[in-house]
Parts: structure tokens; C-alpha cells; sequence
């Protein structure tokens, strides 16, 4: 058994780490650099070397790793190893002396464990060198470090984002030796693509950070991110104009370029009458441009951009190329614009039949019909909404599929159907549906209030949820390919953001009968007659897969999750919230956390009793058998209690609900006190214990108090 450490060596050992690779792509730098850095300090620390700091960096072109404060050697240790009884055959003690490195017996102790007098040998470790040590775990970090995608290139077993070309691995000016794959280790790397592609040397981490200042590469990734940050504002304010802000393009730009340099470009004001959304999708997506917009908000004939270099001339050819690539993009989109709104969406519905949505689900078209069919019935769920209006939205939400803009820029779904709409005459709620019937995407995503753009969109969403729990493609672990949790938390902030009174099961069953007279149902005639894709087990499975995503929800809104396991049988989910409202408010107040000790008191006793006499004690109390006045007026309470509260719960009046219950305190503190439960007289204990498992019952009608933690 180990019985201390040593005292370790001196600290103050830096190392510096650098792969150099082909660019990386910046969607994968972020948590590259975050799981390098992680993989390198736990290794630290369970090597007994830990570092006193630990930073990483990470460009388009190299990772870095610099570990400040490293101890020189590992601590020695000091182990106590437990030999033979003494007194054991020669044979045994020799061998034991053998494996702790002694020659004598004397040089062991013996003690007394209680069981016999042993011998013990203390055996000595010395620390080995940090530098012997740090090459083993940077091997394995690098070994280790996870990638979403990986590659291996000729001669080289190593799997990476991208082919290594050099490694810089120093521990205080000395170079570790790394046998990884044959790429060079040492203290070379490169500067900047173009404006220092040369080699340099580094010695140490100041000379290191020092020299790529003089090279043209900014390593720090957050310093980079707000270089840019800045330069974009000033650009645009330099033009009178503001930038569109966009956090994720600006993220992404921050790992495409070394030296960023920030530039304007002009828009042909003939692109101008372009929907801003086109604007915005082809130079976001497609070439990671900003949007800058006027002071009002509307589109200026301008963008701008990150360039990975210094140019001699300003950059004005590196602008006019950029402008020369957005004008053809844009002229794309003008053609697909021109062109799409010669046919009418209306025209366009029925060549969804040539889309397939899914092989086992038929094509979009066989979905839309699905999905006006369940708008008839949401329609009389969403308050305001207007039937024709709904089932005429939904008729043409997929229609822009099958327009050139949507096949050139699929991001643009939904959107650029809602301009169609517009401008073939369609009214605006109608068109605005269009739009929004895809929302909310993700949970940063807004949510659409306007009743008609609420039925469309819950339409599509559960219409999805029901068509693949049907074909039981559910989600498994991390396995959702068909998206169907955002979907289910679509339908959750749907309900509950717009107040939508509506039950899980009755939307999900009559989703379910659209679905059994769709055309695609006598082609799934036999797989749907087996017992996982039952109806009624399909909306089982259905209901609990929300509520599960509503669970999550509403634990990361802050709510206790014992509160939301405590309201059960529940699946209109306002109702829900409403009831976990007055329940939180109930126990945040002295009543309700008595009532709530009382409960518990009342239920355990009930439940001890029930398990020792193998009998349930949830039977009528008998008013003759009422002895002592506390528990006869706690009966009374009980029956007026029982009778309000189901009436207020009935109501949905949750809090007067909860109030009622909160009348209970005085007479089961009274009776606590005065009662005894367990007389020696059965019929009386009989009947008290019923009286307790009625405080159980009435209480457990309005929530589940057994659920509820301290």
C-alpha cells in the first residue's frame, strides 16, 4: 500500500507543443483545441507532473499547446509492501526479498495486523524526469484527441483531421523526441501562408509567440475573433452603415484566417430588388460574406469580408475577384427568381408527388395531404385560427421544393415560398405560414404566433413524429437522423408559447387515422400489423417521447425535476405548466412545506403498517370508529378538502387547489399530536390507519407529493 509521496522537484518547467497540419476546417478547430488541451492537463495530472497553467490555441493550420509551470521530475514514492508470516518456509521469505530489491530479512519490519505478525519491506520509487514522462502522454493525447471526421494519408497508421507536416514539442528549451508517423519533430514550423511562408526556429514559448507576431500569424484564437469584431464595424461605419450580426459566420471566419484582414465590397444595385433573405443566404453560405444593412435596417449594396492577406494594393484586387464571384451568384438567384414565378405554386403541389419524403412514407405530396387533414383539426385547437386560411397555407407550404431557388439554395425553404406566395396574390397570413411552418428550427429559433403559421407548423411536426414512430425509425442514444427530437421540441414551445390547449393523444390519434387512410397505408398494411407499430402503442410512445423532451425543457428553464415527476397523467402541456406553477408556488410557502413533512409522515407509516400486515389500508373510514375529537375533525377536513379541492382542480383553479390542501396542516399537526396510531386495539388501529391513507389520497389527487424531494 502506498503510504506517501516525497517531496516532488522544483516547478517551473514550460512545454510547448505545435502541430502544424494542412488547414483545418474551422467548424472542428473550437473543440479540437478544447480536447487536446484537456487530453494534455488530465495526462499532467495523472502522471503526478501537473502543470501550474495550461493554454491552447488553435488557426486553420496548427494546434498549440503551451503548459506553463510543469515540476522537473515526479514525485518519489514511498510504498510499504506486505511479505510472508513470519516464521513462513525460507523459500517464501526469499522470494519476497527478491521482488522488493533487499538481500537481508532485517531490512524489513514486522507488525501485527491482528491476524499474525507479517513482514513489510518499504520500497523507494524515485520520480522519474518529467521529460522522460511528457513524450508518452503527448503521444497518447495526440493519439487519443477525437475528430467528427478523420483521414489517413500514405505511409501513416495516425488518423487526423488533416495530414501532420511538423511538430514542435520543447520542454525548457530541449526537444522531446515524438515518433508520430515520421513527421518531423523539433523546434521548426512556418509563418503565414503567403505574407512569411518560411521556416523558423523556436526555443521556447516567449520566442515562439514573439516570432509568429513577426510572421503574420495572430494564434490566439479569441484575439482573432475580436480583431475582426472591430474591423467589421469600422468598415462599416466608414461607410455609414452597420453590420448584420451573426455570431456563427464569425466564429467560422475567426478559423479560416491567420492574419485576418476585413474588406468591402460592392453589391450592382441591379441585385438589389432581390428578397434581402436571397441576399444574405448567397453571401453567408456560399462565400461567407456579411450583410451590412442601413441605419433603418434595410439592405445596403454592400459586404464585407475576411481576407487571409495583406495585399500591396489595398487589397483592391482581392476585392474586385470577390465582387466578380458575388455578382454571379447573385446573377444565379436573379435567373432562379425570374423563372420560379412563372409557375404558380399552385402548379407546383402536385409535382411533389415525384419528391420521396421517405421509402417507407411515400413522397411530400402523400405528407401535404396528410398534413391538411390534421390542419382541420388543429385549426379548432389554435385559438383565431382561420380554417380555409389554414388548409389552403399548408396546401402550399411544400410547393417552393420544387423551384429552382430552393434546389440552388436549400436554405431557403419555406422563405422564398412565402415571396412567391406574395406575389402571386396569396394573403399575407397565408404566405407568412408558408415561411414560418418549418419553425421553430432549434431552441434559439422564434417561434410563430400568428394562429395560421401555428397550425402549419404543428401540422408538419407532428405529422413527422407520427410518421416515423409508424415505420419505427424512433430516436436511439445519439441517434436521430430524422431529427425527430427538434421536432417534438418544436411542438413543445409551439403549445406553450402560444397557450395552445390541446392533448398529445388526441393530436397524435388523429394523426394516426390520416395516416391509416393515406395512400401509402395498404402498401404498409402488413408492417404496421406488428405489435411495435400497433396505434395504440405508437401513441403511448409518442406521448411519453414528448413529455420526456418536455422534461428537459423545462429542467433547463430551472424547474425542479421531482416538481415536474410529481404531476402526472397529464398530456395537455399547459394544463401541465399551470399545474407545476401552483405546485412550486405551494411548496415555496411554510404551509406547504409542513403539509409536505405531514404527507410523508402520514404515507410512510401507512406503508410500513401495509408491508408488515400484507394488506392495503385505502378503504372508507369508519366515522363510528372516531374516538378522540382531533381525529374526528381531521375526518371532517378531509371530506370538505376532498370535495373543494377536486372541484378547484376540476376548475383548472390549480392554486385554490393547492390552497384547500393547505387547510390540512392544522388538523394532521393536531392529530399527530394527540393520536396514537397504533393502539393496541385493532379495529381502531385499522381505522386510523385508513384515516392516514386518506390524507394520502386526497393530497396525491392534485399532485403526486410522494415524488417530491426534501
Amino acid at each position: 500500500m502506498t503510504s506517501g509521496h516525497e517531496a516532488s522537484g522544483s516547478r517551473g518547467g514550460e512545454l510547448l507543443l505545435e502541430l502544424f497540419s494542412e488547414e483545418i476546417p474551422a467548424r472542428m478547430q473550437g473543440r479540437a483545441i478544447e480536447d487536446l488541451t484537456r487530453l494534455i492537463s488530465d495526462k499532467l495530472t495523472a502522471a503526478e507532473i501537473p502543470s501550474a497553467s495550461i493554454h491552447g490555441y488553435v488557426t486553420s493550420r496548427r494546434i498549440v499547446v503551451i503548459a506553463e509551470g510543469i515540476p522537473a521530475t515526479q514525485p518519489d514514492r514511498t510504498d510499504e509492501r506486505r511479505g510472508p508470516r513470519v516464521g513462513a518456509p525460507q523459500a517464501a521469505i526469499s522470494g519476497f526479498l527478491r521482488s522488493v530489491g533487499l538481500a537481508l530479512v532485517e531490512e524489513c519490519k514486522i507488525c501485527d495486523t491482528g491476524r499474525g505478525e507479517f513482514y513489510f519491506a518499504i520500497v523507494r520509487r524515485p520520480g522519474r524526469p518529467s521529460s522522460e514522462v511528457l513524450p508518452e502522454l503527448i503521444k497518447a493525447a495526440i493519439t487519443e484527441l477525437p475528430w467528427p471526421k478523420s483521414m489517413r494519408w500514405p505511409g501513416a497508421a495516425l488518423r487526423w483531421v488533416r495530414p501532420l507536416t511538423s511538430i514542435i514539442c520543447v520542454f525548457d528549451g530541449e526537444i522531446l523526441p515524438l515518433a508520430i508517423e515520421g513527421v518531423p519533430v523539433g523546434r521548426k514550423t512556418r509563418g503565414h501562408r503567403f505574407l512569411s511562408p518560411g521556416e523558423f526556429c523556436a526555443d521556447n514559448v516567449a520566442e515562439y509567440l514573439e516570432k509568429l507576431q513577426h510572421v503574420y500569424v495572430i494564434v490566439d484564437q479569441d484575439q482573432r475573433r475580436e480583431l475582426i469584431r472591430v474591423d467589421l464595424d469600422r468598415r462599416a461605419s466608414e461607410l455609414g452603415l452597420k453590420v448584420k450580426p451573426d455570431p456563427g459566420l464569425l466564429d467560422e471566419v475567426t478559423g479560416l484566417a491567420e492574419f485576418p484582414v476585413v474588406l468591402a465590397g460592392a453589391i450592382d444595385p441591379d441585385f438589389m430588388t432581390l428578397p434581402p433573405e436571397v441576399l444574405q443566404t448567397v453571401m453567408r453560405t456560399h462565400q461567407k460574406y456579411f450583410s451590412i444593412t442601413y441605419p433603418d435596417g434595410r439592405p445596403a449594396p454592400h459586404f464585407l469580408f475576411v481576407a487571409n492577406n495583406l495585399a500591396k494594393d489595398n487589397g483592391a484586387a482581392i476585392i474586385a475577384g470577390n465582387e466578380r464571384v458575388l455578382r454571379a451568384r447573385l446573377a444565379d438567384a436573379r435567373f432562379f427568381w425570374d423563372q420560379d414565378r412563372k409557375v404558380p405554386l399552385e402548379d407546383r403541389v402536385e409535382a411533389l408527388k415525384n419528391r420521396v419524403y421517405h421509402a417507407k412514407l411515400g413522397n411530400v405530396l402523400d405528407k401535404v395531404h396528410r398534413m391538411e387533414a390534421l390542419s382541420d383539426f388543429l385549426v379548432q385547437q389554435v385559438p383565431r385560427a382561420d380554417p380555409v386560411r389554414a388548409r389552403r397555407a399548408v396546401h402550399l407550404s411544400k410547393a417552393d421544393l420544387s423551384t429552382g431557388m430552393v434546389s440552388e439554395f436549400p436554405e431557403l425553404q419555406g422563405i422564398i415560398g412565402r415571396y412567391y406566395a406574395l406575389d402571386e396574390g396569396e394573403n399575407l397570413g397565408v404566405a407568412n405560414a408558408i415561411a414560418q411552418h418549418y419553425k421553430p428550427v432549434g431552441p434559439n429559433d422564434i417561434c410563430p404566433t400568428a394562429p395560421e403559421s401555428v397550425v402549419a407548423a404543428l401540422a408538419d411536426k407532428i405529422d413527422t413524429l407520427v410518421a416515423f414512430f409508424r415505420i419505427g425509425e424512433k430516436p436511439s442514444g445519439s441517434r436521430d437522423p430524422f431529427a425527430l427530437r427538434r421536432a417534438a421540441l418544436g411542438i413543445i414551445r409551439l403549445i406553450l408559447e402560444d397557450d395552445i390547449r390541446i392533448s398529445l393523444s388526441d393530436a397524435f390519434t388523429q394523426s394516426i387515422n390520416f395516416f391509416a387512410r393515406s395512400p401509402r397505408a395498404r402498401d404498409m398494411a402488413e408492417m404496421v400489423e406488428k405489435s411495435e407499430h400497433h396505434p395504440t402503442r405508437t401513441i403511448y410512445e409518442l406521448c411519453g417521447f414528448v413529455l420526456e423532451r418536455l422534461n428537459v425543457h423545462l429542467r433547463e428553464s430551472g424547474t425542479r425535476h421531482d416538481l415536474i415527476a410529481a404531476i402526472t397523467g397529464e398530456d395537455d402541456l399547459v394544463r401541465l405548466r399551470s399545474r407545476l406553477r401552483a405546485l412550486e408556488s405551494f411548496l415555496s410557502s411554510d404551509d406547504g412545506t409542513n403539509l409536505l413533512i405531514a404527507y410523508r409522515r402520514a404515507s410512510n407509516i401507512v406503508a410500513i403498517e401495509e408491508r408488515k400486515d400484507g394488506r392495503s389500508y385505502k378503504l372508507d373510514v369508519d366515522s363510528g370508529l372516531l374516538r378522540e375529537p382531533e381525529e374526528k375533525a381531521l375526518d371532517d377536513y378531509l371530506a370538505e378538502v376532498d370535495i373543494l379541492a377536486g372541484t378547484a382542480f376540476h376548475r383548472e383553479a390549480f392554486e385554490e387547489a393547492m390552497a384547500e390542501l393547505a387547510r390540512l396542516r392544522q388538523p394532521i399537526d393536531a392529530f399527530f399530536d394527540k393520536v396514537t396510531v397504533n393502539t393496541d386495539e385493532p379495529e381502531l388501529r385499522e381505522n386510523r390507519l385508513r384515516l392516514l391513507a386518506r390524507i394520502r389520497d386526497t393530497m396525491d389527487r392534485v399532485a403526486d407529493f410522494s415524488k417530491i424531494e426534501g
